[in-house]
């Protein structure tokens, strides 16, 4: 049985800074095909596999966004399945025949499924509109988001509340809401996580009742047209130090933190975060440009992305669910289901803020995560960059323009 585990924030004390070695700037290519090779450990597959699947991946967002548009009165859910095909779910009998993608010298298949009993739509309209009277049921409030691949929603109850009558909680809930449910138990949830500048690198700063220094993740460079700045967590400490791979140490400016609902991002200035660049790599060694972002619309279920976090370093993994909303009140209250959930086990106290990206493609902020008994990771969450503060965007390069 899951359990979740109580990590706010790291402590500093005995997560010394080691030196390391000058940084270098990767290519578009090989931060896809580093990003490829972990996918590759984590599935057991040859890495030439997995960078065709991680090309898919990308080749197939425009026809899914066509999709979602074509079927939007019957869409349930999209998702990405293990051999880069795409899934659709829609309600109703009425047959839609395959296709495919066709990019270059890939081919991604297009498989569309039938009989969902409700959409998409209808699933989130009956999170948002039956949630408080969920989480009046239980002991502890849920984690509760939509089941892409099922057409259900999902809701992840603790150990105490999964000791009674589950089956009878199931139908009390479907029959208020009208819409598929399925139940799942994951334990007592838990706290947020928390850890040149530039996006993937460790931050420090005192906790302002306890005076105890914690640390969390950069995430991407952003500004607001005439200053440049870091976004990181909103729950991480205000006054933040950037420390750099060399141990440098380059104070930041506070300027406002947004942590209600949909947020949990915080933005501190330094005119010395001037370039879209990020760290992906552990060992802070291998820097990536920004080249553009991803929204959560064109984010599936079984998308793979990766992440970087101060304790945890880098990984990838699977999108488990588009539409997630945390336990608890880890959002000035319940949060909404507009939350990222990403399959484990790369996840650790001090990678909160850090950056989810694919390749050179920025996508989101780290906001918390779930562990087993173990200290294993189970999933973590993420933040869409659609919810950056208003006036602040992501520091994008500018397009590389070919030789005549």
């Amino acid at each position: 049985m899951l359990r979740w585990m109580v990590a706010a924030l790291a402590l500093v004390a005995g997560h010394p800074v080691a030196a390391q070695d000058a940084a270098t700037i990767v290519s578009r290519e090989a931060a896809l095909a580093q990003d490829a090779a972990e996918v590759a450990r984590l599935r057991g597959i040859d890495p030439a596999a997995a960078l065709i699947l991680l090309r898919k991946q990308v080749a197939s967002i425009a026809a899914t966004d066509w999709i979602e548009g074509r079927y939007r009165d019957r869409l349930t859910g999209v998702a990405i399945e293990p051999d880069g095909a795409v899934s659709v779910l829609l309600t109703g009998n009425r047959p839609v025949a395959d296709g495919e993608v066709r990019a270059g010298d890939l081919v991604v298949p297009v498989r569309f499924r039938i009989g969902a009993k409700s959409t998409r739509v209808e699933l989130l309209d009956a999170l948002n509109k039956h949630q408080a009277a969920i989480r009046a049921m239980l002991t502890r409030p849920p984690a509760i988001g939509v089941d892409a691949r099922q057409g259900a929603l999902l809701i992840q109850i603790g150990a105490a509340d999964a000791a009674g009558d589950v089956a009878a909680l199931r139908r009390r809930i479907v029959e208020m809401t009208g819409v598929p449910i399925r139940i799942a138990t994951t334990g007592r949830p838990n706290l947020d996580l928390a850890g040149e500048v530039i996006g993937g690198s460790r931050l420090i700063g005192p906790d302002p009742v306890t005076g105890r220094r914690y640390y969390c993740t950069t995430g991407f460079v952003v500004t607001d047209g005439t200053q440049t700045g870091i976004v990181t967590a909103a729950h991480c400490p205000d006054q933040l130090d950037h420390i750099g791979p060399d141990r440098s140490i380059t104070p930041t400016t506070f300027v406002g933190q947004w942590g209600w609902g949909f947020h949990d991002v915080q933005v501190n200035a330094t005119p010395q975060a001037a370039r879209p660049l990020f760290f992906a790599d552990a060992a802070r060694t291998q820097i990536r440009t920004v080249e553009g972002q991803r929204s959560r619309t064109a984010t599936r279920v079984g998308d793979i992305v990766c992440h970087r976090g101060e304790n945890s370093g880098y990984s990838c993994a699977e999108v488990m669910m588009v539409d997630f909303a945390p336990s608890g009140d880890l959002c000035g209250g319940p949060c909404l289901p507009t939350w990222v959930a990403v399959a484990g086990p790369g996840c650790r106290g001090g990678d909160s803020g850090g950056p989810v990206f694919l390749g050179g493609i920025a996508i989101g902020l780290l906001k918390g995560a779930s562990y087993r008994p173990d200290r294993s990771c189970v999933f973590y969450y993420y933040m869409s960059l659609d919810y950056l503060p208003e006036g602040w965007r992501l520091l994008v390069a500018p397009p590389i323009v070919p030789p005549n």
